[in-house]
């Protein structure tokens, strides 16, 4: 049984990896090394930094939750603060390029970057969401990488805080601009998403679990659909200009003018037919989405 490790801060990092002093004590970038092999195995940890990882030329795996991702290519990920983190059998070989990013929020939170990281909802993304770089793109983000690198070794002065969160934030502009790249890459596995998705409401009407358990939520259509609801939502909104949560509520809105076209059914009963706890969470949504009351949109149809 793996142990769980929580690690608070760079010098804790840097004190596991054996990495000797860090250069900055809120930012950390190394390189992976054969050494690293025996550090990770069977070891589990959980942490307050930020983390963004290269692998290539790896051999093993990598658990995330309940998913794990083979690390034979180019790959990608992104861990928050507080997620767990776990790797198995994992072999750094003599030609391996990764590298990781490690950093603390504190070292951000003067600066735009922090209120902009939930922006970032590829920090929320499940292992096997992962993004797959080619070799141009991997060297425009290393060269990115480097020039952190060097600004941390050098003596610190009043812009190096500025430069390297700046850097750090462009680094993050890039994968979201590459993340973009693989949705569109991968377009006829999205639209079989998008069509298992669209499948996955209306069988959640038909088999009525909204009677019991309420309108679906994100969480819920991304469990079932084995996809984390970041994920799904950025899917569903490259695909259709649509989130998830919006495709939840036009499909019940669908729902809901049909009924009060059709039927003399009273506004709270169709609310809780359409799974709403409350009658006003249900008007007060109708109105947001089309400007008028249920009882108005009867009315004038």
């Amino acid at each position: 049984m793996s142990s769980l490790f929580r690690i608070e801060t760079i010098a804790q990092v840097h004190e596991w990896l054996n990495l000797g002093e860090p250069d900055h004590p809120l930012i950390s970038i190394f390189q992976h090394t054969e050494e690293m092999q025996d550090d990770f195995k069977d070891i589990s940890f959980v942490t307050e930094l930020y983390m963004m990882s290269y692998k290539k030329n790896i051999c093993g795996s990598f658990n995330y939750g309940r998913q794990s991702y083979d690390f034979q290519q180019g790959t990608l990920i992104f861990t928050a603060p507080e997620q767990i983190i776990s790797a198995v059998e994992t072999e750094f070989q003599s030609d391996s390029e990764g590298w990781t990013i490690m950093f603390h929020p504190d070292l951000i939170r003067p600066f735009e970057l922090a209120k902009q990281m939930d922006s970032y909802t590829f920090f929320s993304y499940e292992i096997n969401e992962a993004l797959h770089v080619s070799d141009k793109e991997r060297t425009a983000l290393f060269e990115l990488v480097e020039r952190i690198k060097s600004e941390m070794q050098q003596n610190i002065d009043q812009h190096s805080h500025r430069l390297i969160v700046s850097t750090l934030g462009l680094i993050l502009d890039y994968c979201a601009r590459f993340f973009d790249r693989q949705f569109f890459t991968r377009g006829h596995e999205n639209q079989n998403t998008v069509v298992k998705f669209e499948g996955l409401l209306n069988g959640y009407y038909q088999q009525q679990h909204h009677l019991e358990n309420g309108i679906p939520t994100v969480a819920y259509c991304g469990k079932e659909l084995g996809i984390s609801p970041n994920y799904l939502s950025d899917l569903l909104k490259k695909e259709t200009g649509k989130s998830a949560i919006e495709h939840i509520h036009s499909y019940i809105l669908d729902k809901a003018k049909t009924a009060l076209i059709q039927d003399s059914i009273a506004i709270g009963q169709l609310a809780y037919d359409l799974g709403f706890d409350y009658p006003s969470h249900f008007s007060k949504l109708f109105k947001n989405l089309t400007g008028e009351s249920p009882n108005s949109y009867r009315k004038s149809h």
